[in-house]
């Protein structure tokens, strides 16, 4: 039995995750959302990443966040972002990248759209996935490629989000981007 379940975790999912994607998750309101997430990737054997800056992936911490699925991005080129993580899905047979939209651990309804634009300029599917605290549950939702319409597409993903209790379920906000 693995550590996410003696914890009393649950997962909810029945399908297969693609081979390429990016996995929205949420909500990212503590530190332990990342504890549980990697407990749960280890349980289920998922070859998940996330893009870190490469200046944390030296000694030493390289060996611990490598293990973790960490993958450097040297942000200082003359480069998106979004473009270089984007590309990185032509260079590789298999990337699951997840990524915390939010982009901090407070109530934020201003999410960061990278994890979108990287999906669409890749044209991979954005893959819902959700942290219930309340439930003791990670829910491997809804699969969809981006449209877009980035407006319907951000609505249809909060619907995802709405009944999800965050470990602090003050700092969580769906999104209300203004398109």
């Amino acid at each position: 039995m693995s550590l996410f379940n003696l914890a009393g975790w649950r997962t909810n999912f029945t399908g297969e995750i693609p081979n390429k994607c990016v996995v929205c998750i949420a909500p990212h309101t503590s530190n332990w959302d990342f504890v549980v997430s990697v407990f749960f990737k280890w349980a289920y054997k998922i070859e998940a990443h996330f893009f870190i800056k490469e200046e944390w992936l030296r000694f030493p911490t390289k060996k611990l966040i490598t293990k973790l699925g960490g993958l450097p991005i040297n942000r200082s080129k003359q480069q998106s972002t979004t473009d270089i993580i984007a590309a990185e899905f032509g260079n590789r047979e298999k990337l699951i990248l997840g990524i915390t939209p939010e982009g901090t651990r407070k109530c934020n309804p201003q999410w960061k759209l990278g994890f979108y634009y990287i999906a669409l300029k890749a044209n991979v599917p954005i893959l819902l996935v959700s942290i219930d605290y309340n439930k003791k549950m990670i829910t491997i939702g809804k699969e969809f490629l981006p449209t877009g319409d980035i407006k319907n597409d951000m609505a249809e993903i909060a619907d995802f989000y709405k009944n999800v209790t965050a470990k602090i379920p003050e700092n969580f906000c769906l999104p209300q981007n203004t398109f």
